[in-house]
């Protein structure tokens, strides 16, 4: 009981203090104007970070790859936070170079990824390729019923009722009693699925390509699972012959069989290059250029623009990846996700405090912590509702243009000097009441 009371009383007392806290904060008119717009475009932020994965996968790009560009972003973000976190430092000389680099990776990176998309041969970039098609009796990409491929031995149709296979229609089935049957695809393609049961009456199942065994599949398991599918490839794209065989086991169930699409083919190495490049280039180009052409807008540059500039970026992402269709501008897409990440959030932290009272700022960024992790909700479901809606991911991509927008629009109301007039005053209020 002492327990649950002192537990009781720490909620209560928790949940009493971030009322007090956000009656506190209203107070501030623009403090609370740039909190609510900091918390959507930075919910769109974090949503560009997570959904960049899924999509990636979704468009068909490889998972070793995606994973490293994710954690491209974390790196290269480090040194990039710093350049872009400097915008606003006025009297810096550097400065104007920094924003000649920024602008020029604002440009120069959507049109390097898309012009290497477009010039460069496909099977270097990713791009996706055109769909296999059937060549005489070699049938193109496609989901083709067990039935319709060839037979040898003994086999029988069979399908599985829907609502005991949980699907929404029957699935189909040529089921095989004896070792050594046989059923065969000729194909025009490289990676094919192919579905099947398990069971506790389920056997091995051999797949073999072109007369090679390439996967022996175990179907036998203590419950009864429908719908398995396993995934076998051929060494090249092209025509081949696909054979199933029931190598042991009483039974052996095969259901649908899917001749997938192309899968993409890429240069890692030729990409990273095109950065490096593209970056080398950037930096001469700040550095010849930088205080010539840019001190006018490195003078004009304070905290609230810069992150204005950050938003920006974000809004050619967001419209970017719904027309991106390459692996290369995946990577360029990262890269430019990096440069603005890290410094548009310490942007926004340091334009938080600097319109927070001193005397009150623990207070408040325990606010603004606990506020910015349970607020991460708008973006994801704008995108759940596109793809559910347009079933696509594209959509969902576009969809945080909005997101984005919004948050400008409230930055852009912000008065950050009255901010900053009104959390001073509070300072000299607070401490004189402790004199």
């Amino acid at each position: 009981p002492v327990g649950k009371m002192a537990f009781g009383d720490l909620v209560k007392t928790s949940f009493g203090q971030l009322r007090r806290t956000m009656g506190n904060i209203r107070k501030f008119k623009d403090l609370f104007r740039f909190l609510v717009s900091f918390l959507i475009y930075n919910d769109g932020i974090n949503a560009v970070i997570s959904i960049a994965v899924i999509y990636g996968a979704e468009l068909g790009f490889d998972s070793t790859q995606l994973i490293l560009a994710i954690l491209l972003v974390q790196f290269v973000g480090i040194p990039y936070s710093l350049i872009f976190g400097s915008l606003p430092r006025t009297g810096d000389a550097r400065q104007p170079k920094y924003v000649a680099f920024v602008l020029y990776n604002l440009i120069m990176l959507p049109l390097v990824g898309i012009l290497a998309r477009n010039l460069l041969a496909p099977d270097q970039v990713g791009v996706e390729l055109p769909d296999y098609a059937q060549i005489g009796e070699f049938v193109g990409q496609g989901i083709y019923a067990p039935d319709e491929i060839d037979q040898t031995g003994a086999w029988r149709t069979d399908s599985v009722a829907a609502d005991t296979a949980g699907t929404e229609t029957d699935l189909p089935l040529i089921v095989s009693n004896d070792i050594g049957n046989r059923a065969a695809l000729t194909f025009n393609g490289q990676n094919v699925e192919v579905d099947y049961n398990a069971g506790p009456d389920m056997g091995e199942i051999a797949f073999l390509i072109d007369g090679q065994e390439v996967e022996l599949v175990d179907a036998q398991s203590k419950t009864v699972r429908y719908g398995e599918s396993v995934v076998v490839s051929a060494d090249d794209p092209g025509e081949h012959t696909l054979v199933i065989e029931h190598r042991s086991g009483s039974n052996l169930a095969i259901g649908e069989i899917d001749v997938k699409s192309p899968a993409r083919q890429s240069n890692l190495g030729l990409m990273l290059g095109l950065l490096v490049a593209t970056q080398v280039v950037g930096l001469a180009f700040a550095w010849l250029t930088g205080n010539r052409f840019f001190t006018g807008i490195a003078n004009w540059l304070n905290t609230k623009r810069s992150i204005t500039m950050a938003i920006m970026f974000y809004l050619v992402i967001a419209v970017w990846g719904f027309i991106l269709n390459s692996a290369v501008e995946f990577w360029f897409l990262a890269w430019m996700v990096a440069t603005v990440q890290g410094g548009s959030q310490a942007l926004s932290r340091s334009l938080y405090a600097s319109m927070s009272p001193k005397a009150m700022s623990g207070e408040f960024f325990g606010f603004y912590s606990i506020l910015s992790k349970f607020a991460s909700f708008l973006s994801p479901l704008i995108f759940v509702l596109s793809v559910a809606i347009f079933d696509s991911s594209r959509p969902g991509i576009l969809s945080l243009v909005v997101v984005f927008l919004i948050g400008l629009y409230l930055l852009g109301r912000v008065n950050v000097p009255e901010g900053r007039a009104v959390a001073k005053a509070e300072d000299v209020r607070l401490a004189g009441l402790t004199k």
